[in-house]
């Protein structure tokens, strides 16, 4: 599947973080799902583990990929980095809005300049493994929310596609960035009471309801006892939003 023109077969598209290390257990989990889900997240753990290898084989599969690398680096680094992987022609990739202005500048250029395919870059605010205590035990006195679109706000005017957010804030990210800024959200859980390393979560229904354009799903799926069926859920809950 080539590049950022894709458009998805749903009005909101739900990805799968396929956070693990063996390309047979991701291509054959991958094909179990692959008719309720409108792409795949490969991040740090998948890709360094994987490989370009691992990576053109699932590509092989003809669904989006969204590389989840999420760069951050001196200007020219990320650049040069954004060029090495637009051949690989992911869907999406992400670089981390705190590189600052002239870095996320130079990661657009670096886009811009290719000729054959121009994936998205979506800039990610605050990771959703991050609450107030997190902040406070930086020494940083802000509030997440406010910080979230401080940095959205930033990302549009460098010219990026959208941001990476939890689904509390998708909302204030649209309403101060546009309809048409992506809105990319992982911590998505399918209860309330789950509890892991996410701390700013929503459920489907609730993430869509609030403003997400890509949900990011990871373990809710990957770690279930019956992922086709876990997968029909969140469609189901996504669609019964949409309808």
């Amino acid at each position: 599947m080539r590049g950022g023109n894709l458009s998805f077969k749903n009005k909101n598209a739900l990805f799968c973080a396929l956070d693990m290390k063996s390309i047979d257990q991701a291509l054959s989990f991958t094909n179990i799902i692959k008719d309720y889900i409108d792409g795949i997240k490969i991040g740090m753990e998948a890709f360094y583990s994987m490989g370009i290898d691992g990576y053109l084989r699932l590509q092989d599969l003809n669904i989006p990929i969204f590389l989840d690398l999420k760069l951050h680096d001196i200007p020219n680094t990320v650049s040069s980095a954004i060029k090495s992987l637009i051949p690989l022609n992911p869907y999406m990739i992400n670089v981390h809005i705190s590189g600052g202005a002239v870095m996320l500048r130079e990661a657009v250029s670096a886009i811009h300049e290719s000729k054959d395919n121009r994936p998205k870059i979506v800039g990610v605010t605050i990771l959703t493994s991050m609450n107030e205590s997190s902040f406070e035990e930086q020494g940083l006195k802000l509030n997440i929310q406010d910080q979230v679109i401080n940095l959205a706000t930033l990302a549009a005017d460098c010219g990026l596609d959208g941001v990476v957010c939890s689904p509390h804030e998708a909302g204030r990210v649209k309403s101060k960035c546009g309809s048409d800024f992506l809105t990319v959200v992982p911590g998505i859980r399918l209860e309330k009471t789950q509890s892991d390393d996410q701390k700013r979560t929503l459920t489907p229904y609730e993430a869509v309801r609030n403003g997400a354009d890509i949900l990011v799903v990871g373990r809710p799926l990957t770690k279930a006892s019956d992922p086709m069926g876990v997968a029909k859920i969140i469609r189901k809950n996504i669609d019964d939003y949409e309808s």
